[in-house]
């Protein structure tokens, strides 16, 4: 390995340690949203690493062809310390402005979506459905109407003729009500009767 391949390789390093102290900041920012599920905090915690490997490992064998030596590991420390030392409380000021930024346009999306596609869907649904009440009551009231005309002078003659039928006549349509009445109850007696002995 030649000093120019060396000097890349601990260059590269020690931004890669930089490049991880920025990662595992952010990450610790966000955890919060999985730290109450012990699976889920686990899992997270091995991809990160996992994840921040791979990406470290492929920058050394973008340099040096994945040649791991004791002072990339330093350099790696060293850049992560860089971090700490110089940027964090920077960094940690910046992210925070970014996710406040970030939930501030989310909010506007939202208000925003409400605004333009939900709140008149809703208007138009509610609409359709004063639409319909009003039909649906107009339709009752034309025909309420025209049942009156219809039946309203049957029924007025129906009791013309009841009143002019005797005192007799007007028991026995007393009496065949009542056995009506007690037909039908009898009947919703049985129909009950026989729903429970099938189940």
């Amino acid at each position: 390995m030649t000093l120019d391949v060396q000097f890349m390789t601990m260059i590269s390093m020690i931004l890669g340690g930089f490049y991880l102290g920025l990662a595992l900041e952010t990450f610790r920012r966000f955890s919060f949203a999985w730290k109450n599920n012990t699976f889920l905090l686990y899992f997270m915690e091995i991809c990160f690493w996992l994840t921040q490997s791979f990406i470290l490992f492929y920058l050394l064998f973008r340099v040096n062809g994945g040649d791991i030596r004791l002072y990339v590991i330093i350099a790696s420390f060293f850049g992560f310390a860089a971090y700490k030392a110089l940027a964090s409380k920077v960094y940690v000021r910046i992210l925070e402005r970014l996710i406040t930024i970030g939930n501030s346009i989310y909010r506007f999306s939202i208000k925003l979506f409400n605004g333009i596609i939900i709140t008149p869907i809703k208007f138009i649904i509610q609409f359709v459905i004063n639409l319909l009440k009003w039909v649906v009551k107009g339709i009752i009231a034309i025909l309420t109407f025209l049942l009156t005309i219809i039946f309203g002078p049957i029924l007025w003659l129906l009791k013309k003729v009841y009143h002019l039928l005797p005192k007799r006549v007007h028991n026995i349509l007393y009496k065949l009500v009542g056995l009506y009445s007690t037909i039908e109850n009898i009947t919703i007696k049985v129909a009950r009767f026989l729903k429970i002995k099938r189940r």
